[in-house]
């Protein structure tokens, strides 16, 4: 019987973060924003590298980890990232400017991701990453699909919901809504779904 704590921690160990990224993820604690793991972050940029997406979609900037993250993967990637607090979004461009990423590589997007979202061009580009916890997710992973070309990836980070997910009593609104994704997606023949245990969850979606 392995022991899944001990392996976690050797996994979230064994990455090593540049210091622009340690320097995202510091300022995100101490805004009280929760970052992706380093292990998550770290799969993220090997999907970008594996893929050679170049055009992604981030819903949900927060301070940048995961942005910087998706960035290093490959030096030719676009990335349009989208957040509702102005200042968490500025904070995440301050944070990547001082890394040397060039500001024409990032368009940031101030707002609701509701109402950015259908106005996106459909099927344009590599990959969307769903990377929130709020409310909403169920609505934000059915428009990446849009968003996405065949044969592109959609991929939601916290997807088991710090634990709730697996929890029968947690029947919270973003719990229920993220169990709809992993079952609804899980079962449809025209998408391939991986889920793995690492960080918080990571639901990886291919379109058929």
């Amino acid at each position: 019987m392995f022991d899944a704590e001990l392996i976690n921690t050797w996994t979230e160990n064994f990455v090593v973060e540049s210091p622009a990224i340690r320097a995202a993820r510091h300022a995100s604690i101490e805004h009280g924003v929760e970052p992706v793991t380093p292990a998550v972050g770290s799969y993220l940029s090997s999907l970008v590298a594996i893929t050679g997406a170049q055009s992604v979609v981030e819903i949900g900037s927060g301070l940048g980890v995961a942005s910087q993250w998706l960035l290093h993967g490959n030096s030719d990637l676009s990335l349009t990232t989208i957040e509702k607090d102005v200042d968490h979004l500025q904070s995440a461009k301050d944070l990547m400017a001082e890394a040397g990423i060039p500001s024409t590589r990032v368009r940031g997007i101030s707002g609701d991701a509701t109402t950015i979202l259908p106005r996106m061009n459909e099927g344009m580009y590599d990959m969307v990453v769903v990377n929130s916890v709020s409310k909403g997710v169920l609505e934000f992973v059915r428009h990446a699909f849009r968003l996405t070309r065949p044969g592109g990836l959609v991929v939601v980070t916290h997807a088991l919901g710090g634990g709730h997910v697996a929890n029968p009593a947690k029947r919270d609104a973003v719990t229920t809504e993220l169990r709809t994704v992993l079952g609804d997606y899980a079962a449809d023949d025209n998408v391939r779904a991986t889920l793995i245990p690492v960080g918080d969850g990571v639901l990886t979606l291919v379109k058929n």
